[in-house]
C-alpha cells in the first residue's frame, strides 16, 4: 500500500508541468491559497513569453510562489505584490529561495499600486484577478497604463467553461459562495470585458485543457497532506468534471498610445 507521501508525490508529479515537477511538493502545499499557483503560472508561460531581465508585476501574488517560479525559471525581475499577505512574510520565502536580487515583495491594494506608468514589461496575475478585475474600469483605468506599449498582461483564474443556467446547478451549491463565486466567468466573457476597454489586443482567451482535473488533483494532494481548506471543493469538482468549472487563461498585449 502506498504511503501518504507516495500518494502525494504521484498526484504532484504532473507530466503536464515539467518545470513545476522540479519544485518541492510539500512547499507548494504548505503555501497554497487555492489551486496550484506554480502549475497555473507554468500554464500561463506556455503562451506568454517571459524573458531574462524583464520587469514583471505579479499582481495578487499570494505567498509569492508564482513570483519565485518566474524569477527562477525565466530570469525575470519580479515585483511580488499582494494585499492579503505581508511583504515581510513573502520576503522570508524569497530569501529561503535565494532570490533576493530578483524578487521584490510589496504590500499594496490592486487599485493603489505604487508604480510608474510604463514601468513593467509584463503583468501576471495568478488565481487573483477575478477578485478585483471584474470592475469595468480596472484594466483601462488602473492596470494597463503600468505596462509599456507592446507589453503583455496575463492571468489564470478559476472560472466557467460555459455560462451557468438561471438556476445554479445543484452539484455546484456546496462550494458556491455568492461573495466570491459570482466573479467566475467564461473565457468569452473575459475577452469581451478586456476588449471593450480598447487598451489591449487579446492574444489568448481559453480554458486550460484538463484544468479542472489539475485543480482536483491538487485538492486530492492537499487532502492527503491534511492541508485542504474547503471540504466541499473535492466533491464539487468530482461531480462537475469540467462541465462548468475550469481554469481560464487570458493573455493580451497593450496597445500603443
Amino acid at each position: 500500500m502506498a504511503t501518504d507521501e507516495q500518494q502525494i508525490g504521484a498526484l504532484m508529479n504532473q507530466p503536464r508541468f515539467p518545470r513545476s515537477a522540479m519544485y518541492d511538493a510539500q512547499w507548494m502545499i504548505d503555501h497554497n491559497m487555492g489551486p496550484n499557483a506554480v502549475w497555473m503560472t507554468e500554464a500561463l508561460c506556455d503562451v506568454m513569453p517571459i524573458k531574462p531581465g524583464m520587469r514583471v508585476l505579479d499582481l495578487g501574488c499570494g505567498k509569492a510562489l508564482s513570483s519565485i517560479f518566474l524569477a527562477r525559471e525565466f530570469g525575470a525581475a519580479v515585483w511580488a505584490t499582494d494585499l492579503w499577505i505581508s511583504a515581510t512574510d513573502n520576503w522570508h520565502r524569497i530569501c529561503e529561495a535565494k532570490l533576493e536580487d530578483r524578487v521584490f515583495p510589496i504590500h499594496a491594494e490592486a487599485h493603489s499600486l505604487p508604480y510608474a506608468d510604463g514601468f513593467f514589461d509584463a503583468v501576471v496575475s495568478i488565481d487573483a484577478y477575478h477578485y478585483f478585475g471584474t470592475d469595468d474600469l480596472y484594466l483601462g483605468g488602473h492596470l494597463a497604463k503600468l505596462v509599456k506599449p507592446g507589453g503583455r498582461i496575463g492571468i489564470v483564474i478559476p472560472g466557467l467553461t460555459r455560462d451557468l443556467p438561471e438556476t445554479l446547478p445543484r452539484h455546484l451549491q456546496p462550494m458556491w459562495d455568492p461573495k466570491e463565486c459570482f466573479s467566475f466567468h467564461t473565457a468569452a466573457w473575459w475577452r469581451r470585458h478586456w476588449e471593450k476597454t480598447e487598451t489591449v489586443e487579446i492574444e489568448v482567451a481559453d480554458v486550460i485543457e484538463d484544468g479542472w482535473r489539475h485543480w482536483l488533483d491538487f485538492e486530492y494532494a492537499k487532502k492527503e497532506a491534511g492541508a485542504q481548506r474547503f471540504d466541499d471543493e473535492v466533491g464539487v469538482l468530482e461531480a462537475d468534471r469540467g462541465q462548468y468549472l475550469g481554469l481560464i487563461r487570458m493573455v493580451a498585449k497593450r496597445r500603443s498610445e
